[in-house]
């Protein structure tokens, strides 16, 4: 299904059994009414109405399909309990895997715009090769803690629907905190706030009329372009520093705005010291900016830059790639299989 196609199911999902079992779902969640509940004179209950700040009274400024609203009334509520979104303005990115919206930040937020990326129900997500980027990863719970619950690790392996949601949890744990842990050391990340169990709240970047662009939406001039090259490769440096490797990095994850850039999307990231395949995919991430950045005139050598900032944390240079790790369906795993096992 193309990309498109996949907006269109989502905004359709009306009509389908899935909102059903959504509702019922959120349904049961609910806490249950009082059996003998107080009653609250009729004088009181307007003031009472407009105090609620609980999560089933945010109604926010961006008009949803009915599925998509109760998909981020269950996902952001928590944030707007807690005071940390206080409206929603605006989707300003749809993917595959989640959607950024435009929020007005609520009184525990000094910034004046946020951005909450809503990740899609797990149904019409596409993991099927996650393991060859969670390979030697702990699993994390939505606390963004590791998971030693051995009932919780047989489901997770078993991919039970439990253990699938628990996976799920752990994709967007490891975004939340690898944002954590490198914008602490100094990388050009969004600065993360707060995390959900189906959401991560950080800094916006652009302002009220959209968000930034993708670096593949703009061409540079050679000597800005040579100068953000540079800060790039300080920033997978800086990753690598920190024991990661993005696994997913392009000039359509870097964002450009006012003459700097930002990395964003980790949910995947790879630990290079436990991953044997770690090299290969951060070559693949090396040689995905230098190829954009060879057509903005800056010339390079992906494979010695590669190699330098890998060995320069002692790592050892190995393109091992387990075959397990392979999909069958995609060519450049075929290339790679032909190219290396001939």
């Amino acid at each position: 299904m193309e990309t498109d196609q996949t907006f269109d199911f989502f905004n359709e999902l009306d009509d389908l059994e899935q909102v059903e079992n959504f509702l019922v779902k959120s349904q049961r969640k609910q806490k249950r009414p009082l059996r003998n509940p107080k009653k609250v004179p009729s004088a009181d209950q307007s003031f009472l109405q407009e105090q609620d700040d609980t999560a089933s009274h945010f109604k926010f400024t961006y008009k949803a399909a009915r599925f998509e609203e109760w998909w981020l009334l269950d996902s952001l509520g928590d944030f707007y309990e807690h005071k940390w979104i206080a409206d929603v303005l605006s989707r300003v990115k749809g993917g595959k895997e989640a959607s950024v919206y435009l929020c007005q930040p609520g009184p525990e937020v000094k910034s004046p715009l946020i951005a909450a990326k809503v990740y899609r129900p797990r149904s019409l997500r596409n993991l099927k090769n996650d393991g060859m980027y969670r390979a030697g990863r702990a699993d994390l719970d939505n606390e963004g803690r590791q998971i030693l619950n051995h009932g919780m690790e047989h489901a997770m392996d078993k991919k039970t629907e439990y253990g699938k949601e628990l996976l799920h949890q752990s994709w967007i744990a490891y975004e939340f905190t690898s944002l954590q842990r490198l914008y602490k050391a100094g990388a050009d990340v969004p600065r993360p706030y707060t995390m959900a169990k189906n959401a991560i709240l950080m800094e916006f970047i652009g302002d009220v009329d959209g968000c930034a662009p993708a670096l593949s939406e703009i061409s540079l001039e050679r000597q800005e372009a040579k100068t953000l090259f540079n800060r790039i490769l300080k920033n997978i440096d800086i990753c690598l520093g920190q024991n990661l490797v993005h696994g997913d990095l392009s000039a359509y994850n870097i964002l450009y705005w006012e003459g700097a850039i930002c990395l964003i999307d980790f949910p995947q990231v790879v630990a290079p010291q436990v991953n044997r395949n770690a090299f290969a995919i951060f070559e693949r991430d090396v040689t995905r900016v230098c190829e954009y950045f060879s057509k903005q005139g800056v010339r390079s050598n992906a494979s010695k830059i590669a190699g330098e900032l890998w060995t320069a944390h002692g790592q050892c240079v190995t393109e091992e790639v387990d075959v397990r790790f392979l999909d069958a369906d995609n060519p450049e795993d075929k290339a790679y299989w032909k190219a290396h096992h001939k």
